[in-house]
């Protein structure tokens, strides 16, 4: 349980300053043992998904084009026997959990801090021969920082078009790299106003289904180990990276909304755990359809809905949503990619009925061109939910009219998976077991799932890594 919040910092410092102490004076013995066992699951599901993605043809690209580049084979990569150099890697690394979005959200912030959290302190970890307490230290503090950052814009970075996981990623995984590199707190510092400059990620990809947010993750994990390698060595950078006149707040919200302040990035830092409030998927798809989706599901179980007795169907949504996961229609009754469908709630609701399931299956170009789920989903509109309970949770209800003139609904005011209805550690563990099945023997997920579970206890984090090379 997270205990009450302490006084805040000195907020006469910089937040950098408040995030580089946060980061160099937090040991491992400091973080409740109920957050570091759930740590660790949040890593086990990354790994898992990281395993199924090496079977998509998104790896095999991604892979092709990132080996391209050369260099020093230093790096495991997820799933592979090659090697990488080390931003090399956790940009791929980066690919492989976030590729299917299927990887977790921390709900308030809407961004998957564990997808270049991951990747970042494995790769740096595997190169320092770190302690595995140290890697789950560091994977727990980037959580923390990069949830705090994004939950205090309150959705304002979508709101402009930026991708809190590749934007604000970049400085959480800056805090992780600055503590496993036990920088002065001057250089921790400095090392978040250089990641200013690096720091990015469109949403631009939302218009047609491009692939560009499967490398958002890595490339803010590589980004933050690079600030922090400059940092080390003596570059100099802004010391007002969240809060200066052309900083993070400043360039990257709406000027005509309310700019986050020092008290709603930093209240209960080192108390309060927002690990606590990361959602793990139950679906491989935008966290915004889960609502709906699951809405649907409960639908066909409780009436045996079926897609010919649909005359129409009305989505509640967050309207913070809308732009995301309804729009443009066109787009979204009928996606061109499977990734243009893990972001149509239409196309969600309409798989969910017509195939009583929403999983990998759903997304392949089989269940994309089945004419019965286009069909449905072409009778999906959607209004703005007036109980939403966005961003606490992500509600979704369904209105659906009948043929034969009945009217069903059913609600999921927060989503399953969510912090007050969270997967438990057990649900987590099956879940990797299948994801990593596509690729591993039933030898190979115990050794993964083991060492995993068991990477406080690590003297070295490459008795990891080594079983991530399996595939």
């Amino acid at each position: 349980m997270n205990a009450p919040a302490p006084s805040l910092p000195p907020l006469s410092r910089t937040l950098s300053e408040n995030f580089a102490e946060f980061a160099l004076v937090t040991a491992l013995s400091d973080i409740p043992q109920s957050v570091q066992i759930r740590a660790k699951h949040l890593i086990l599901d990354a790994i898992g998904i990281a395993f199924a993605s090496t079977r998509f043809p998104f790896a095999e690209r991604s892979m092709a084009g990132i080996d391209a580049l050369g260099g020093a084979p230093e790096n495991t990569v997820i799933g592979y026997r090659k090697r990488l150099p080390l931003r090399d890697a956790m940009l791929m690394n980066g690919v492989l959990v976030h590729g299917l979005d299927y990887d977790d959200t921390h709900v308030p912030g809407v961004i998957h801090a564990t997808a270049s959290a991951v990747p970042c302190v494995l790769g740096l970890g595997e190169r320092l021969g770190a302690r595995g307490a140290d890697v789950l230290r560091a994977y727990i503090l980037s959580v923390e920082a990069g949830a705090r950052i994004a939950a205090a814009a309150k959705g304002g970075f979508h709101k402009v078009g930026f991708h809190p996981t590749g934007l604000v990623g970049a400085f959480g995984c800056t805090v992780a790299a600055g503590a496993m590199l036990n920088l002065p707190l001057e250089a921790l510092a400095m090392a978040q106003g250089i990641t200013l400059s690096m720091a990015g990620g469109s949403l631009e990809f939302l218009e047609d289904g491009a692939w560009t947010k499967r490398i958002h993750p890595g490339w803010a994990a590589a980004s933050g180990t690079t600030a922090a390698y400059l940092a080390q060595n003596g570059f100099v950078g802004p010391t007002t990276a969240y809060e200066g006149r052309f900083g993070l707040f400043a360039t990257h919200l709406d000027p005509r909304d309310d700019l986050p302040v020092p008290e709603e990035v930093l209240g209960g830092l080192g108390q309060v755990w927002e690990l606590d409030r990361v959602a793990v998927k139950p679906f491989p798809a935008c966290h915004f359809v889960h609502g709906c989706a699951d809405a649907a599901l409960e639908l066909v179980r409780a009436h045996d809905l079926a897609p010919e007795q649909v005359k129409g169907v009305t989505a509640l949504m967050p309207a913070e949503t809308i732009a995301t996961v309804c729009e443009p229609v066109a787009n979204k009754i009928r996606p061109v990619s499977d990734y243009d469908a893990k972001f149509s709630v239409q196309y969600a609701v309409a798989a969910s009925i017509a195939r009583g399931k929403f999983g990998l299956a759903e997304l392949e170009d089989e269940a994309r061109t089945d004419e019965r789920i286009l069909d449905l989903a072409r009778k999906v509109t959607y209004l703005p939910d007036p109980d939403s309970l966005f961003p606490a949770a992500y509600s979704g209800e369904l209105v659906v009219e009948t043929t034969d003139g009945r009217t069903l609904r059913h609600r999921e005011a927060v989503n399953r998976g969510a912090e007050q209805r969270p997967l438990t550690n057990g649900e987590i563990a099956t879940k990797f077991e299948e994801n990593a099945g596509l690729a591993l023997d039933h030898g190979q997920i115990r050794d993964v799932r083991d060492a995993i579970l068991a990477l406080d206890t690590m003297d070295d984090v490459t008795a990891l890594t080594e079983v991530l090379a399996h595939g």
